[in-house]
């Protein structure tokens, strides 16, 4: 059995981190999500692993190698254009041959993995093997409608008027039958070609498509507070440890991870936390799930809830929370205009000014 990773997307809901940063690579507990899909597909038994990559494919070539980092064997496959999930299928045929495979979206995330449902696939193998949880606006997933006794009968992908509240998620489990349905289909009014169209061509054909409605955590990690979310989730499971220093002035409460080279001085350190390498914490709160890189700067500030990636610095600011900091960003107050606003934003930034 092999997997596909689709890992080509344009993070158009993560701008404005992603115009220059791939939407799978942005951290959790810092650790990219990519990596915690392709270490549930090794869990899983599965060593050969195809990845589909667009526009970013250097930054996740870099970050991926050639997965032996995971116990993998990776193959890259490029993508001209995110043109739908069944047109990465048709463009993975050579890779894929005939071998049954499971697809997944390289920025969802799945607590407990997938080693039990790839095991169940290989003993009853359906056609396909679909997985589903209820979500309070299936406008913005593909939606599926079961009958009576549980089979899946229809399919539409961003439905305006949902037939369910049943979505798709964003983990596939397929034999080679469905490369005649990415075949048979055509592109949707979105010029894409859609994995719930080839899914409706095979119950359509007579195939046996089986479902899964799950009620673990799972999440698209496609937006800011989705991606807080799952960080959170991430960090509640992590024994702290303390590999830096922390002063005498300072105050660690809770599950604390602090990495190697970082320093905390004269600081409150409220768990769970993550703070990576060589970043130092001064005179500052950090609060519960809160993930800051290495090589960060915080320094006289408060900040919870929130998201710091690497090289970033913090200085000066009473109160930061539910926020994603970028690279190498500076967040410091503003001086000499207190009834004014300098603002320097990126496309597509979301700005919340209580004054």
């Amino acid at each position: 059995m092999k997997a596909l990773v689709l890992s080509g997307g344009a993070g158009t809901r993560l701008r404005p981190i992603t115009h220059s940063y791939a939407k799978q690579l942005v951290p959790v507990a810092n650790k990219p999500v990519l990596f915690y899909g392709l270490e549930a597909i090794a869990e899983a038994g599965i060593t050969e692993v195809g990845i589909i990559v667009g526009d970013t494919a250097e930054e996740i070539q870099k970050a991926v190698g050639d997965g032996s980092d995971f116990g993998l064997d990776v193959t890259y496959i490029r993508q001209s254009a995110p043109l739908g999930l069944a047109h990465a299928v048709l463009i993975a045929r050579e890779f894929l041959g005939d071998e049954d495979f499971v697809m997944y979206l390289g920025d969802n995330f799945i607590v407990g993995g997938i080693a039990d449902l790839v095991e169940g696939f290989r003993k009853s193998r359906p056609d396909a093997h679909i997985l589903l949880t209820q979500v309070s606006d299936p406008r913005a997933f593909g939606v599926v409608e079961l009958d009576g006794a549980g089979k899946a009968v229809a399919l539409e992908e961003k439905p305006e008027v949902p037939r369910s509240d049943l979505a798709l998620v964003g983990v596939f489990l397929f034999t080679s039958a469905v490369h005649a349905a990415v075949e048979g289909i055509e592109p949707s009014r979105r010029g894409e070609l859609e994995i719930t169209d080839a899914l409706q061509w095979l119950i359509d054909h007579g195939c046996d498509v089986d479902s899964t409605t799950i009620s673990g955590y799972w999440k698209d990690t496609g937006n800011v507070i989705d991606m807080l979310e799952v960080n959170r989730a991430v960090l509640e499971g992590v024994k702290g440890r303390v590999e830096g220093s922390v002063d005498a002035d300072s105050e660690v409460i809770g599950q604390v991870t602090i990495e190697r080279g970082a320093e905390i001085r004269g600081s409150r350190i409220v768990g769970p936390v993550v703070i990576g390498e060589n970043t130092r914490i001064t005179a500052s709160y950090v609060g519960p799930s809160t993930s800051i890189a290495p090589d960060c700067r915080i320094e006289y500030s408060e900040i919870e809830f929130s998201i710091v990636l690497a090289g970033a610095t913090v200085q000066g600011v009473r109160r930061i929370e539910s926020s994603l900091i970028g690279r190498d960003v500076e967040v410091t107050p503003a001086t000499g205009v207190p009834a004014a606003h300098r603002l320097v934003l990126g496309d597509h930034s979301k700005v919340r000014i209580s004054s």
